[in-house]
């Protein structure tokens, strides 16, 4: 990242209600009169960090205005690693999210949720549906197919190590290219900056690994436990769902429910994308900010 881009935002550090150190980047509005609209918050997936939004942050603060956040949750990007591995979870990631609004003043937004940050999404809008102008679910919902969980836990503990940033991007491109066919070779380098960290001597994913080996006690052959009750608490708030074409995460009967379900949701089809799109990419990214502009 060259340092132009890195001054489009600020780094917020601050704490979680048990004291573990927190990490977000905030993209200010661009004038007094645009902060006065609902900020957009972005919470990524499992094992992924802020950096996974940066383009998307910025091209939504160009269009619309309005101030962007990105949240590290504990265990991810610069936030600290949490030594009770138990931590781990979706409510205490929630109670990091409601941390960070605190920190940053945020009383009110409209919420995007990548894969876990959707799930994260369900467990805030059946606690806290106040601080929710509308959310965006990016290829999640209440029901998640265990055989794209399977091979999301599969991926992330083979613990591979790549020489230099090169052989970074080449295991990214092996492990999703296949769904992932629109992906340009600037999408796939900006990928790897997002995953990868160089530290220690060595390129390392950025992420404590205890996230991705608790995925390894879960029984793939038994349904897992769904999110319907805590989907409702999305009641008649502005809702939307993006799902990848290649996803095997999201199917397209739990869409059919979820659209049953609230009959005002969006939805949008990322076309040549698997789980989870990538937001800023043009078809994407034109239906995203339609949505948050009504809002």
């Amino acid at each position: 990242m060259n340092e132009e881009t890195a001054r489009c935002f600020d780094e917020i550090v601050f704490t979680a209600t048990d004291g573990l150190s927190l990490y977000a980047r905030d993209y200010q509005a661009i004038s007094a009169g645009e902060a006065g609209k609902a900020a957009v918050i972005c919470l990524a997936g499992l094992s992924r960090n802020s950096r996974d939004f940066h383009h998307f942050a910025i091209a939504v603060r160009e269009r619309t205005g309005r101030r962007v956040v990105a949240i590290d949750y504990r265990g991810r990007g610069r936030s600290a690693w949490d030594d009770n591995k138990a931590n781990y979870n979706i409510a205490t990631e929630c109670g990091d999210v409601l941390s960070a609004l605190s920190a940053l003043s945020v009383d009110r937004a409209v919420f995007v949720g990548t894969s876990r940050g959707g799930l994260i999404l369900h467990v805030l809008a059946s606690s806290r549906p106040d601080l929710m102008a509308g959310a965006i679910l990016n290829d999640i919902g209440p029901v998640i197919e265990p055989a794209g969980l399977r091979e999301i836990a599969r991926y992330l503990n083979r613990g591979e190590r790549p020489r230099d940033w090169t052989q970074a991007e080449g295991i990214l491109r092996t492990t999703h290219g296949a769904n992932f066919p629109v992906l340009s070779d600037e999408d796939w380098r900006d990928m790897a900056e997002a995953v990868y960290v160089e530290k220690d001597g060595g390129i390392h994913a950025d992420f404590d690994p205890a996230i991705a080996q608790h995925l390894l006690t879960l029984d793939f052959e038994s349904p897992l436990p769904n999110l319907w009750a805590q989907f409702e608490a999305f009641g008649k708030m502005p809702l939307m769902a993006i799902s990848g074409e290649h996803s095997t995460l999201l199917s397209a009967q739990t869409l059919a429910e979820m659209s049953r379900r609230h009959p005002g949701l969006r939805r949008h089809l990322a076309t040549g994308q698997g789980h989870a799109p990538l937001l800023h990419r043009r078809d994407v990214f034109s239906a995203v900010v339609d949505f948050i502009q009504s809002i």
